[in-house]
Protein backbone atom coordinates (compact mmCIF):
# COMPACT_ATOMS: atom_id res chain seq x y z
CA UNK A 1 0.00 0.00 0.00
CA UNK A 2 3.02 2.64 0.60
CA UNK A 3 4.57 1.99 -2.49
CA UNK A 4 1.18 2.08 -4.50
CA UNK A 5 0.82 5.79 -2.85
CA UNK A 6 4.50 6.72 -3.23
CA UNK A 7 3.60 6.11 -7.39
CA UNK A 8 0.49 8.20 -7.14
CA UNK A 9 2.11 11.01 -5.60
CA UNK A 10 4.87 10.47 -8.66
CA UNK A 11 2.61 10.57 -11.26
CA UNK A 12 0.99 13.44 -9.57
CA UNK A 13 3.90 15.53 -9.85
CA UNK A 14 5.10 14.16 -13.11
CA UNK A 15 1.61 15.31 -14.30
CA UNK A 16 1.84 18.78 -12.73
CA UNK A 17 6.03 19.17 -14.60
CA UNK A 18 4.02 18.29 -17.85
CA UNK A 19 1.29 20.81 -17.35
CA UNK A 20 3.79 23.52 -16.76
CA UNK A 21 6.19 22.90 -19.37
CA UNK A 22 3.40 22.60 -21.85
CA UNK A 23 2.52 25.92 -20.47
CA UNK A 24 5.30 27.49 -21.01
CA UNK A 25 6.13 25.95 -24.29
CA UNK A 26 2.56 27.23 -25.35
CA UNK A 27 2.39 31.38 -25.72
CA UNK A 28 -1.08 32.54 -27.55
CA UNK A 29 0.03 36.89 -28.53
CA UNK A 30 -3.02 38.94 -28.64
CA UNK A 31 -4.00 41.53 -32.14
CA UNK A 32 -1.86 44.53 -32.20
CA UNK A 33 0.76 43.61 -29.54
CA UNK A 34 4.23 41.99 -29.70
CA UNK A 35 5.67 39.96 -27.04
CA UNK A 36 9.84 39.95 -27.01
CA UNK A 37 11.19 36.92 -26.29
CA UNK A 38 14.57 36.50 -25.09
CA UNK A 39 16.80 33.44 -24.74
CA UNK A 40 19.40 32.73 -21.83
CA UNK A 41 18.97 36.58 -21.28
CA UNK A 42 19.73 37.83 -24.70
CA UNK A 43 17.21 39.17 -27.66
CA UNK A 44 16.14 36.01 -28.99
CA UNK A 45 12.93 36.86 -31.34
CA UNK A 46 9.58 39.22 -31.23
CA UNK A 47 6.66 37.51 -31.74
CA UNK A 48 3.66 38.63 -33.09
CA UNK A 49 -0.43 37.57 -33.04
CA UNK A 50 -1.14 34.34 -33.05
CA UNK A 51 0.21 31.17 -31.60
CA UNK A 52 3.56 30.40 -30.56
CA UNK A 53 5.74 27.80 -29.11
CA UNK A 54 9.01 28.51 -26.62
CA UNK A 55 11.80 26.21 -25.53
CA UNK A 56 10.48 25.51 -21.66
CA UNK A 57 12.79 27.11 -19.17
CA UNK A 58 15.20 28.66 -21.73
CA UNK A 59 12.58 30.89 -23.77
CA UNK A 60 11.50 34.00 -21.41
CA UNK A 61 8.76 36.61 -22.54
CA UNK A 62 10.74 39.82 -21.76
CA UNK A 63 7.67 41.94 -22.32
CA UNK A 64 4.75 42.77 -24.32
CA UNK A 65 4.20 46.01 -26.32
CA UNK A 66 1.40 47.69 -27.37
CA UNK A 67 1.02 48.09 -30.85
CA UNK A 68 -1.97 50.24 -31.25
CA UNK A 69 -1.74 54.39 -31.49
CA UNK A 70 -1.78 55.72 -28.11
CA UNK A 71 -2.76 58.60 -26.85
CA UNK A 72 -1.11 60.61 -23.99
CA UNK A 73 -1.66 63.97 -21.99
CA UNK A 74 0.80 65.67 -20.38
CA UNK A 75 0.29 68.07 -17.32
CA UNK A 76 0.53 71.85 -18.04
CA UNK A 77 4.00 73.03 -18.00
CA UNK A 78 4.71 76.90 -17.54
CA UNK A 79 6.89 78.57 -20.49
CA UNK A 80 7.92 81.45 -20.69
CA UNK A 81 8.02 83.93 -23.94
CA UNK A 82 9.78 86.08 -25.74
CA UNK A 83 8.36 89.31 -24.08
CA UNK A 84 8.65 87.79 -20.34
CA UNK A 85 5.41 86.08 -20.06
CA UNK A 86 4.68 82.79 -18.48
CA UNK A 87 1.97 80.96 -20.16
CA UNK A 88 0.56 77.36 -19.01
CA UNK A 89 0.91 75.39 -22.07
CA UNK A 90 -1.14 71.87 -21.90
CA UNK A 91 -0.20 69.65 -24.53
CA UNK A 92 -1.39 65.89 -26.02
CA UNK A 93 0.83 63.22 -28.01
CA UNK A 94 -0.34 60.78 -30.76
CA UNK A 95 2.15 58.19 -30.95
CA UNK A 96 2.75 54.49 -31.96
CA UNK A 97 5.47 51.79 -31.63
CA UNK A 98 6.87 50.62 -34.71
CA UNK A 99 10.10 48.55 -33.42
CA UNK A 100 8.77 46.65 -30.31
CA UNK A 101 12.82 45.92 -29.61
CA UNK A 102 13.61 49.45 -29.85
CA UNK A 103 11.09 50.60 -27.34
CA UNK A 104 12.19 47.71 -25.14
CA UNK A 105 16.03 47.95 -24.86
CA UNK A 106 16.73 51.49 -26.28
CA UNK A 107 14.52 53.33 -23.47
CA UNK A 108 13.68 52.37 -20.27
CA UNK A 109 10.14 54.05 -20.28
CA UNK A 110 9.45 55.56 -23.59
CA UNK A 111 6.23 57.55 -22.25
CA UNK A 112 8.58 59.48 -19.68
CA UNK A 113 11.39 60.14 -22.63
CA UNK A 114 8.53 61.59 -25.05
CA UNK A 115 6.86 63.84 -21.95
CA UNK A 116 10.48 65.09 -21.00
CA UNK A 117 11.18 65.82 -24.14
CA UNK A 118 8.22 67.29 -25.50
CA UNK A 119 8.51 69.94 -22.32
CA UNK A 120 11.75 70.67 -23.36
CA UNK A 121 11.36 71.41 -27.16
CA UNK A 122 7.54 72.77 -26.20
CA UNK A 123 10.06 75.57 -24.12
CA UNK A 124 12.66 75.91 -27.29
CA UNK A 125 9.88 76.71 -29.76
CA UNK A 126 7.74 79.32 -27.02
CA UNK A 127 10.95 80.99 -25.76
CA UNK A 128 11.24 82.34 -29.41
CA UNK A 129 7.71 83.98 -29.73
CA UNK A 130 5.69 86.66 -27.60
CA UNK A 131 2.64 86.15 -26.17
CA UNK A 132 0.41 87.07 -29.34
CA UNK A 133 2.95 84.99 -31.58
CA UNK A 134 1.99 81.90 -29.43
CA UNK A 135 -1.43 82.86 -29.31
CA UNK A 136 -2.25 82.88 -32.60
CA UNK A 137 0.67 80.29 -33.92
CA UNK A 138 -0.68 76.97 -32.56
CA UNK A 139 -0.35 75.21 -35.89
CA UNK A 140 3.36 76.45 -36.25
CA UNK A 141 4.01 74.95 -32.95
CA UNK A 142 2.55 71.68 -33.32
CA UNK A 143 4.11 71.33 -36.49
CA UNK A 144 7.93 72.44 -34.94
CA UNK A 145 7.02 69.98 -31.75
CA UNK A 146 5.79 67.02 -34.22
CA UNK A 147 9.26 67.06 -36.61
CA UNK A 148 11.38 67.64 -33.22
CA UNK A 149 9.78 64.65 -31.22
CA UNK A 150 9.59 62.28 -34.45
CA UNK A 151 13.40 62.79 -35.19
CA UNK A 152 14.35 62.57 -31.71
CA UNK A 153 12.20 59.22 -30.83
CA UNK A 154 12.94 57.52 -34.09
CA UNK A 155 15.87 55.31 -32.44
CA UNK A 156 13.12 54.20 -29.75
CA UNK A 157 11.18 52.63 -32.53
CA UNK A 158 8.45 55.09 -31.81
CA UNK A 159 6.41 57.57 -34.68
CA UNK A 160 4.96 60.30 -33.15
CA UNK A 161 1.45 61.14 -35.67
CA UNK A 162 0.37 64.54 -34.47
CA UNK A 163 1.07 67.01 -31.37
CA UNK A 164 -2.01 69.54 -30.14
CA UNK A 165 -1.63 72.20 -27.94
CA UNK A 166 -5.10 72.13 -25.35
CA UNK A 167 -5.16 75.01 -23.81
CA UNK A 168 -2.74 78.28 -23.55
CA UNK A 169 -3.41 80.11 -20.44
CA UNK A 170 -1.69 83.51 -19.38
CA UNK A 171 -1.51 85.31 -16.78
CA UNK A 172 -4.99 86.45 -15.52
CA UNK A 173 -3.47 90.25 -15.48
CA UNK A 174 -2.99 89.83 -19.06
CA UNK A 175 -6.01 87.83 -19.56
CA UNK A 176 -8.03 90.73 -17.94
CA UNK A 177 -6.12 93.28 -20.27
CA UNK A 178 -6.94 91.17 -23.49
CA UNK A 179 -10.47 90.57 -22.90
CA UNK A 180 -10.76 94.70 -22.52
CA UNK A 181 -9.15 94.99 -25.48
CA UNK A 182 -11.34 92.77 -27.11
CA UNK A 183 -14.45 94.56 -25.27
CA UNK A 184 -13.34 97.45 -26.89
CA UNK A 185 -12.24 96.75 -30.25
CA UNK A 186 -15.79 94.79 -30.85
CA UNK A 187 -17.78 98.01 -29.63
CA UNK A 188 -15.57 100.42 -32.16
CA UNK A 189 -16.72 97.44 -34.79
CA UNK A 190 -20.41 97.21 -33.68
CA UNK A 191 -20.38 101.37 -33.55
CA UNK A 192 -18.74 101.33 -37.52
CA UNK A 193 -20.96 99.19 -38.61
CA UNK A 194 -23.78 101.01 -37.12
CA UNK A 195 -22.62 103.80 -39.00
CA UNK A 196 -22.32 102.40 -41.86
CA UNK A 197 -26.00 100.74 -41.49
CA UNK A 198 -27.40 104.64 -40.64
CA UNK A 199 -25.59 105.91 -43.51
CA UNK A 200 -26.95 103.27 -45.95
CA UNK A 201 -30.29 103.80 -44.25
CA UNK A 202 -29.99 107.62 -45.13
CA UNK A 203 -29.07 107.19 -48.88
CA UNK A 204 -31.82 104.98 -49.74
CA UNK A 205 -34.05 107.08 -47.93
CA UNK A 206 -32.75 110.23 -49.92
CA UNK A 207 -32.89 107.91 -53.16
CA UNK A 208 -36.45 107.25 -52.23
CA UNK A 209 -37.70 111.00 -51.86
CA UNK A 210 -36.18 111.55 -54.64
CA UNK A 211 -37.44 109.13 -56.94
CA UNK A 212 -40.84 109.98 -55.28
CA UNK A 213 -40.78 113.92 -55.92
CA UNK A 214 -39.68 112.74 -59.90
CA UNK A 215 -42.44 110.87 -60.13
CA UNK A 216 -44.92 113.08 -58.50
CA UNK A 217 -43.24 116.14 -60.71
CA UNK A 218 -44.01 113.56 -63.94
CA UNK A 219 -47.44 113.02 -62.61
CA UNK A 220 -48.60 116.55 -62.13
CA UNK A 221 -46.69 117.70 -65.58
CA UNK A 222 -49.10 115.00 -67.08
CA UNK A 223 -51.81 115.84 -65.22
CA UNK A 224 -51.73 119.63 -66.26
CA UNK A 225 -50.79 118.75 -69.79
CA UNK A 226 -54.25 116.12 -69.97
CA UNK A 227 -55.97 118.70 -68.00
CA UNK A 228 -55.24 121.84 -70.50
CA UNK A 229 -55.45 119.28 -73.40
CA UNK A 230 -58.97 118.54 -71.94
CA UNK A 231 -60.03 122.17 -71.63
CA UNK A 232 -58.09 123.18 -75.11
CA UNK A 233 -60.75 120.34 -76.31
CA UNK A 234 -63.82 121.49 -74.55
CA UNK A 235 -63.12 125.36 -75.75
CA UNK A 236 -62.77 124.10 -79.51
CA UNK A 237 -66.10 122.08 -79.25
CA UNK A 238 -68.25 125.21 -77.76
CA UNK A 239 -66.66 127.16 -80.36
CA UNK A 240 -67.15 125.13 -83.24
CA UNK A 241 -70.98 124.31 -81.63
CA UNK A 242 -71.37 128.42 -81.88
CA UNK A 243 -70.33 128.79 -85.06
CA UNK A 244 -72.05 125.48 -86.34
CA UNK A 245 -75.20 126.68 -84.83
CA UNK A 246 -74.87 130.77 -85.92
CA UNK A 247 -75.66 132.14 -82.45
CA UNK A 248 -76.25 135.57 -83.46
CA UNK A 249 -75.88 138.74 -80.58
CA UNK A 250 -78.99 138.25 -78.86
CA UNK A 251 -77.84 135.22 -77.58
CA UNK A 252 -74.73 136.01 -76.87
CA UNK A 253 -75.74 139.04 -74.95
CA UNK A 254 -78.13 137.19 -72.59
CA UNK A 255 -75.55 134.43 -71.76
CA UNK A 256 -73.31 137.87 -70.87
CA UNK A 257 -77.11 139.17 -68.87
CA UNK A 258 -76.81 135.39 -67.36
CA UNK A 259 -72.97 135.67 -66.02
CA UNK A 260 -73.60 138.96 -64.75
CA UNK A 261 -74.70 137.59 -60.93
CA UNK A 262 -72.74 135.09 -60.64
CA UNK A 263 -69.81 137.40 -60.88
CA UNK A 264 -71.41 139.23 -57.80
CA UNK A 265 -72.81 136.26 -55.79
CA UNK A 266 -69.64 136.22 -53.17
CA UNK A 267 -70.05 137.88 -50.15
CA UNK A 268 -66.69 140.05 -50.72
CA UNK A 269 -67.81 141.62 -53.41
CA UNK A 270 -69.03 145.33 -52.75
CA UNK A 271 -68.49 146.94 -55.91
CA UNK A 272 -69.64 146.06 -59.30
CA UNK A 273 -67.62 146.96 -62.47
CA UNK A 274 -70.14 147.55 -65.43
CA UNK A 275 -68.24 146.89 -68.67
CA UNK A 276 -68.49 149.98 -71.54
CA UNK A 277 -70.04 146.79 -73.50
CA UNK A 278 -72.96 146.27 -71.11
CA UNK A 279 -75.21 148.92 -73.03
CA UNK A 280 -74.62 147.10 -76.10
CA UNK A 281 -75.84 144.36 -74.38
CA UNK A 282 -79.30 145.70 -73.14
CA UNK A 283 -80.05 146.90 -76.69
CA UNK A 284 -79.17 143.19 -77.78
CA UNK A 285 -81.67 142.08 -75.44
CA UNK A 286 -83.96 145.10 -76.22
CA UNK A 287 -83.85 144.56 -79.74
CA UNK A 288 -84.28 140.36 -79.05
CA UNK A 289 -87.79 141.00 -77.26
CA UNK A 290 -89.00 143.12 -80.25
CA UNK A 291 -87.73 147.16 -79.80
CA UNK A 292 -86.97 148.53 -83.30
CA UNK A 293 -83.22 149.63 -83.11
CA UNK A 294 -81.31 146.60 -83.96
CA UNK A 295 -77.82 146.35 -81.76
CA UNK A 296 -74.76 146.90 -83.03
CA UNK A 297 -72.66 143.38 -84.31
CA UNK A 298 -70.55 142.20 -81.74
CA UNK A 299 -67.26 141.58 -83.75
CA UNK A 300 -66.58 145.12 -84.98
CA UNK A 301 -64.45 145.86 -88.18
CA UNK A 302 -60.83 146.68 -86.89
CA UNK A 303 -60.63 149.19 -90.02
CA UNK A 304 -63.40 151.57 -89.25
CA UNK A 305 -62.66 151.30 -85.30
CA UNK A 306 -59.13 152.61 -86.28
CA UNK A 307 -60.80 155.35 -89.16
CA UNK A 308 -63.20 156.33 -86.15
CA UNK A 309 -60.23 156.89 -83.76
CA UNK A 310 -58.37 159.18 -86.89
CA UNK A 311 -61.66 160.95 -87.27
CA UNK A 312 -61.78 161.60 -83.95
CA UNK A 313 -58.71 162.64 -83.43
CA UNK A 314 -59.20 165.15 -86.06
CA UNK A 315 -61.84 166.68 -84.61
CA UNK A 316 -60.02 167.40 -81.27
CA UNK A 317 -56.88 169.29 -83.16
CA UNK A 318 -59.81 171.50 -84.94
CA UNK A 319 -61.47 172.57 -81.95
CA UNK A 320 -58.41 172.82 -79.71
CA UNK A 321 -57.69 175.73 -82.96
CA UNK A 322 -60.87 177.32 -82.91
CA UNK A 323 -60.80 177.80 -79.05
CA UNK A 324 -57.43 179.27 -79.71
CA UNK A 325 -58.74 181.54 -82.17
CA UNK A 326 -61.94 182.48 -80.09
CA UNK A 327 -59.30 183.41 -77.19
CA UNK A 328 -57.39 185.86 -79.42
CA UNK A 329 -60.81 187.41 -80.86
CA UNK A 330 -61.74 188.04 -77.37
CA UNK A 331 -58.64 189.50 -76.11
CA UNK A 332 -58.44 191.84 -79.37
CA UNK A 333 -61.90 192.77 -78.71
CA UNK A 334 -61.62 193.65 -75.26
CA UNK A 335 -58.38 196.06 -75.86
CA UNK A 336 -60.03 197.57 -79.06
CA UNK A 337 -62.94 198.60 -76.32
CA UNK A 338 -59.95 200.05 -73.70
CA UNK A 339 -58.96 202.37 -76.33
CA UNK A 340 -62.38 203.62 -77.84
CA UNK A 341 -63.06 204.92 -73.98
CA UNK A 342 -60.54 207.37 -73.97
CA UNK A 343 -58.87 206.50 -71.02
CA UNK A 344 -55.20 206.04 -70.31
CA UNK A 345 -53.98 202.22 -69.90
CA UNK A 346 -53.25 201.56 -65.75
CA UNK A 347 -51.13 198.43 -65.31
CA UNK A 348 -52.40 197.87 -62.13
CA UNK A 349 -55.83 197.39 -63.29
CA UNK A 350 -54.81 194.80 -65.55
CA UNK A 351 -52.72 193.33 -62.66
CA UNK A 352 -56.21 193.57 -60.50
CA UNK A 353 -57.88 191.71 -63.69
CA UNK A 354 -55.10 188.99 -63.57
Amino acid sequence: MPDNAFAIILIVIAGIFVISVIARAIRIVPQAQAFIVQRLGRYSRTLDAGLHLLVPFIDKVRAGVDLREQVVSFQPQSVITSDNLVVEIDTVIYFQVTEPRSAVYEIANYIVGVEQLTVTTLRNVVGTMDLEQTLTSRDQINGQLRSVLDEATGKWGIRVNRVELKTIEPPMSIKDAMEKQMRAERDRRAAILTAEGVKQSAILTAEGDKQSAILKAEGTAQATILEAEGQARAILQVFDAIHEGDADSKLLAYQYLQMLPEIARTESNKVWFVPTEFTGALKAVAAGFGAVEEPEPLKRDPKRKSTAQKSALGDAKAALAAAKAELKSATDDAETSGRTSGKPFDPEVEKGMK
